[in-house]
């Protein structure tokens, strides 16, 4: 099925990265589907698609079990379907990659259920394919497991996966055996000064397989970022900032402030993105600023 687009379509122009959800598991030991599950007002697959799109220069696609619902997603995210349902990570790799045929040359690959997914995470682990054309999939081998949805693949693989998919070999070992893989451990990761000192535990791997799990998860205290006003909206002597808050959005971020997130508000994420979507995900170390939208703001 080919990829359907939420709301304006992204510049035709190839890009250099692009970001693939995995949306369509099961989620039998979870005993409801994870993609919909709440964060922080938001949900978890609003929280994934955000951060991929924070970081990628080309579209986010979801690959979604056939006739799955899905939560709000942002515009311009493309969804497609998973041909069968339940036939593992392969499977929806490969539609993935297929989706992007012709958009990107290479794109950061995660499951849904990464709660603490950092955009420094993603950046690096993107980079290796960026800095080298002979590498296939860069792939973490973080927390003591290797970590295939948490990895960067070429798109040209696309033909690789779907072959394997038909041949019922959907283990993505059998798609390592035909490609150029470059392994980064712990180590190797954290050589990223930003990753080392944002996710120093390297929590962006961590996903949330049972109920126990996700409400282990959404106990932990939201992430410390730092709010600046601008504008008419600092007219008051000290309420510009900076002003260090705990926030999981954007919209969070402006009511940490007293801040009304409307019409006439316009959030910027230091050299990420401008933004007036109350759901976009914030991470650790992450600048809001917050300026009126108004001409004169």
């Amino acid at each position: 099925m080919a990829p359907r687009r939420r709301g304006d379509p992204y510049d035709e122009q190839v890009a250099i990265s692009a970001g693939v959800v995995l949306a369509g598991g099961r989620s039998s030991r979870m005993g409801t589907p994870k993609a919909a599950l709440e964060w922080h007002g938001s949900t978890l697959l609003r929280r994934t698609v955000g951060i991929l799109a924070r970081v990628t220069d080309g579209p986010v696609v979801v690959v979604r079990a056939p006739g799955q619902d899905l939560p709000h997603l942002p515009e311009g995210t493309l969804i497609t379907d998973d041909p069968r349902e339940g036939q593992g990570p392969v499977q929806g790799i490969a539609a993935g990659l297929a989706a992007l045929r012709g958009r990107a040359d290479i794109a950061f690959i995660c499951s849904t259920d990464m709660p603490f997914l950092h955009p420094a995470f993603a950046r690096r682990v993107l980079r290796v394919l960026e800095d080298s054309e002979t590498t296939d999939v860069a792939l973490p081998f973080a927390r003591g497991f290797r970590q295939p949805l948490a990895a960067a693949y070429r798109v040209s693989l696309a033909e690789a996966a779907e072959r394997l998919v038909a041949e019922d070999r959907l283990r993505p070992a059998f798609l390592f055996g035909q490609c150029t893989v470059e392994t980064l451990d712990d180590a190797a990761l954290k050589q990223d000064p930003v990753l080392a000192a944002l996710d120093p535990d390297l929590d962006s791997v961590v996903n949330v397989n049972t109920a126990a799990d996700y409400q282990a998860a959404r106990a932990r205290p939201a992430p410390e970022v730092t709010v600046q006003l601008f504008g008419t909206l600092a007219k008051d002597d000290g309420k510009g900032g900076p002003h260090v808050v705990r926030a999981a959005t954007v919209g969070d971020a402006a009511s940490a402030v007293g801040l009304l997130l409307d019409r006439h508000v316009t959030a910027a994420l230091a050299g990420d993105q401008m933004t007036r979507d109350s759901e976009t995900p914030l991470t650790a170390g992450d600048t809001v600023f917050f300026l009126s939208a108004d001409a004169g703001g």
